[in-house]
């Protein structure tokens, strides 16, 4: 029984470094497509303020979500996500034939 149980818990390791991994390819595909597409989004850390400034109005503004509130302004090639008033996310919107697709 100890051996059943020491290979379970061997394996749910292996399962986490692999999540892990793929969490980081994600990470590290993202930011390559964005430079291999010349990507200006706005950084993560910056205020709503700061975008709106660099960036103009959103095209639309989705009101805040959930504690911490979230906040979702759209532009025409991507999305960016806030917390409070400071930049999570930036998301590159994607067409797929013509239609948007974020």
């Amino acid at each position: 029984m100890k051996w059943i149980l020491l290979a379970v818990l061997l394996l749910s390791g292996t399962a986490f470094a692999q999540d892990d991994r793929a969490r980081t390819g994600d990470r590290l595909l993202i930011e390559k497509v964005r430079s291999a597409q010349g990507a200006q989004v706005p950084d993560t850390g910056m205020l709503m303020e700061d975008v709106e400034a660099r960036y103009g109005a959103p095209v639309s503004r989705t009101p805040p979500v959930g504690e911490p509130p979230i906040t979702r302004w759209d532009y025409g090639d991507f999305s960016v996500y806030f917390e409070h008033s400071t930049v999570i996310h930036s998301v590159l919107r994607r067409q797929v034939g013509g239609e948007d697709v974020s």
